[in-house]
């Protein structure tokens, strides 16, 4: 079944009510999807929702039927963990670096050159890579860090030679 990141805008709500959105998502998605993980980006105001659902549409109708907004559902590629550590560890990453991927990117180049890099995070041992999304499109990846501090994310980003187009601090919700 496909991945899916969902961003929502938290408009102000609280991470109880967050919780209780997801439990009707999860209710909604029984037995045709499953919540993997859900992150609140405390300086983003945004959660970030990864599922497996049939389609992104019926993904979109869950989370608007528990009152909230989608404001991009797009499909994504797990890379660096297999999906049952994600579930296992989900909250062990703090810190989420979005990039933009640059245009004519492929997912080939760009898993070539995750590969060609990724080693190099050992020169930030501080630092652990723990999993990257990156949408279908090639719009934008989403990776994860567990970190003492976002100055530490910077350096492991740039000893992987890849740019960060927003940073923000994470705090897992729900299951």
């Amino acid at each position: 079944m496909p991945l899916y990141l969902v961003e929502i805008p938290l408009g102000g709500r609280g991470e109880a009510e967050v919780v209780e959105a997801l439990d009707a998502i999860s209710k909604a998605l029984e037995g045709d999807g499953e919540i993997i993980e859900a992150q609140i980006g405390l300086e983003a105001g945004r959660a970030f929702l990864v599922a497996e659902a049939p389609e992104a549409a019926r993904l979109e109708q869950a989370v608007q039927r528990a009152g909230l907004e989608v404001t991009q559902a797009k499909e994504v590629l797990l890379v660096g963990a297999e999906l049952e550590e994600v579930k296992a560890k989900a909250g062990k990453a703090n810190y989420l670096v979005e990039w933009n991927l640059p245009a004519g990117l492929t997912m080939e180049q760009y898993l070539e050159r995750k590969k060609e890099k990724s080693a190099n995070y050992a020169l930030v041992p501080e630092v652990s890579f723990e999993r990257t999304y990156v949408c279908t499109d090639m719009s934008k990846c989403l990776c994860f860090y567990d970190s003492p501090g976002e100055e530490w994310v910077k350096k492991a980003r740039e000893a992987v030679e890849a740019p960060i187009d927003s940073l923000t601090s994470i705090k897992q919700v729900g299951a």
